[in-house]
């Protein structure tokens, strides 16, 4: 902090956390040697963590106050952090909106303290002796910590809490702080344990800040996608089948269009669709290695004595596909496709709405080829990403993650391939940062972030390499040149791009406000007889429009011509049709479009034909409006 101040009182006063050698420090930790030093700001996404990880024990502090209670886990997200706490006995009711404002109070309270935060570091011993108390904290440290190991925690006002920090100096350098919701909550994600509340907090270095999250979340929630699929009637929950999307008619529309678009991206780009069982003997899930990481979220069923489970990712089949037979290097690449149902035995308290379901689909895709062919396959891989979001309108960031520390296979193998993936990058042309030893143990990878309408994050694609399924299962292919019958391990690329199909139409229909655009709309044309003298022929062109393969609906009902229309655009239908005895005559509609403003007040009168025309150039076109 003492050099921040010598540069000037205006970095001092923005500074969050500093960063000696590539690790974060807290600012007020001295210098120990000499070494490379950056400051900062709430401007950078590590500043942003530490600062809400600081205001996260404003929170429990607040929380602990007005609650009484255990404080149990808190978290950092992507906007904000949390806390959960476990309800004293005495309180019969969960966390209420009403709470809210008695949280706030006693937040800004502590803010206006400027309680320091105090790392220490101590023994496992000594930190069971201080959470004896509280049976969840025990628990986390009985988990995390090793017997005759210390760690950090910290203390601030009242709380004292493990965390490997850093944290901001003290609580008055959190300026502006909201308690945002609450949901419910299990202890440690598990079902089996006991029942938590969360509350979420956010805060800003400025009030202005604050205030324009506050209108982004407002925006976002009429956006919302369970909201807008409710009104829409395009799919709905049941607590008989929950986490589980029942998709009605038009939401059907949306997903069979998503999937239909996909599986033309295929096709051009020289994909192989096939079709793959949803239930496999838990030998399989042994042998790939996913038993041991996903045997928790899988759904599991006794058969014939044996134990099968529903697949939760199709890789392992496409492997088994793959070993069917001897493989040739002339087969390769080859690339599997498949649309198969997925089930994930997600926790009832992290599902939500269409983002986090149980039961989902993919466009998911398995590469199998030499390594020499990485680079362009993941070209092509990349290619495909950029055609495909910029139909929807999308702009992406790309991170590319490297060799962890826990990798497996040989470091020539993962320096070649990343080498392959960064060339890829930067002939793909789009800006593009690392993320050193964050690849998965199995292969380096490319995290893809999507920015929507509303300039939110959202993670949805991913490519990534596999060196360990090829040796699982003894996956191998005769090596070009080989005259003694030598073979060589495939590389497989995992490739989503729409990640499910599930969480793609929630991102779109908050992405859209539900005004879908022609090629993916549920409702593209709405006819408008004027009088009842018509009703015969406007249910005549509603059977052309059908017959043409566009979703149209007629409204005969006793609403006026001009409710009628209201309803129509309320609905976001793409057009309007409206059809009286001229129209009749002409054998001709009047349009009303709405995306364009000009025909709003009164229609363009065209023929049925040129108006079936017009419609199927903008649908082949996919354009936004």
């Amino acid at each position: 902090m003492d050099i921040a101040c010598s540069i000037s009182k205006s970095l001092a006063k923005r500074v969050v956390v500093a960063k000696v050698d590539g690790q974060l420090w807290d600012v007020q930790r001295p210098f120990e040697s000499s070494g490379s030093l950056e400051l900062l700001d709430f401007e950078s996404d590590e500043a942003k963590q530490v600062y809400w990880r600081s205001s996260a024990f404003i929170l429990g502090e607040a929380c602990e106050q007005h609650f009484g209670g255990y404080l149990c886990e808190t978290g950092t997200q992507q906007d904000g952090f949390f806390y959960d706490i476990a309800m004293p006995e005495t309180r019969t009711s969960g966390v209420s909106q009403t709470d809210f404002a008695p949280l706030k109070a006693l937040a800004n309270r502590a803010i206006q303290a400027k309680q320091p935060f105090e790392r220490l570091v101590a023994t496992k011993e000594d930190l069971l002796r201080i959470f004896a108390h509280n049976k969840y904290k025990t628990r986390l440290i009985d988990g995390q910590v090793s017997e005759g190991d210390s760690a950090v925690v910290y203390r601030c006002g009242s709380v004292i809490d493990i965390s490997s920090g850093p944290n901001v100096p003290h609580t008055g350098s959190i300026t502006a702080f909201a308690v945002l919701k609450n949901s419910a909550s299990y202890f440690l994600g598990n079902s089996n344990n006991d029942s938590l509340q969360r509350v979420y907090g956010i805060s800003f270095p400025d009030k202005k800040k604050l205030a324009e999250h506050q209108e982004l979340l407002e925006a976002a929630a009429r956006r919302d996608h369970r909201r807008i699929g409710r009104e829409q009637e395009l799919f709905f929950f049941n607590q008989l089948s929950p986490g589980s999307a029942f998709f009605l008619p038009h939401g059907a529309r949306i997903y069979n269009t998503l999937i239909s678009f996909i599986r033309g991206k295929y096709w051009e780009h020289g994909f192989e669709e096939v079709v793959t069982p949803n239930m496999f003997n838990t030998e399989l899930w042994k042998q790939s290695g996913h038993w041991q990481k996903y045997q928790d979220v899988m759904f599991k069923l006794d058969v014939n004595k044996e134990q099968f489970a529903l697949k939760p990712m199709n890789c392992p089949g496409h492997c088994l596909m793959f070993g069917l037979r001897d493989r040739s290097y002339r087969e390769l690449p080859l690339r599997f496709a498949d649309f198969g149902v997925l089930h994930r035995n997600e926790a009832s308290g992290a599902l939500s709405g269409l983002t986090r379901v149980r039961r989902f689909q993919q466009g998911d895709a398995h590469i199998f080829c030499m390594q020499s062919q990485v680079k362009s396959e993941i070209m092509g891989a990349l290619n495909l990403l950029k055609e495909v979001y910029g139909v929807f309108g999308f702009t992406f960031k790309l991170k590319l993650s490297t060799r962890p520390e826990n990798y497996i296979g040989e470091i020539g193998v993962w320096d070649r391939a990343e080498q392959q993936l960064q060339e890829a990058l930067d002939e793909f042309g789009a800006v593009w940062e690392l993320n050193p030893g964050d690849g998965a143990f199995y292969g380096p990878k490319i995290d893809i972030t999507i920015c929507d309408a509303l300039g939110r994050d959202q993670q949805c694609a991913t490519i990534q390499l596999d060196f360990q399924l090829p040796e699982r299962f003894q996956l191998q292919f005769r090596a070009p040149g080989a005259d003694d019958g030598e073979f060589q391990r495939p590389v497989i690329i995992h490739r989503a791009i729409l990640g499910s199909v599930e969480r793609m139409i929630a991102i779109l229909t908050e992405h859209f406000a539900g005004k879908w655009p022609l090629w993916l709309s549920p409702r593209q044309v709405m006819v408008v007889p004027v009088t009842g003298a018509v009703y015969e022929y406007a249910e005549r062109v509603r059977q052309q429009l059908h017959a043409a393969g566009f979703y149209v609906d007629v409204d005969v009902g006793a609403d006026t011509l001009n409710k009628k229309i209201r309803s129509a655009e309320l609905a976001q239908y793409n057009f309007i049709c409206v059809v009286g005895a001229r129209e009749k005559d002409e054998g001709s509609v009047n349009v009303r479009s709405r995306d364009d403003a000009d025909t709003k007040a009164k229609g363009q009168t065209v023929s049925i034909d040129a108006f079936i025309g017009k419609l199927g150039a903008l649908k082949n076109k996919q354009m936004l409006a």
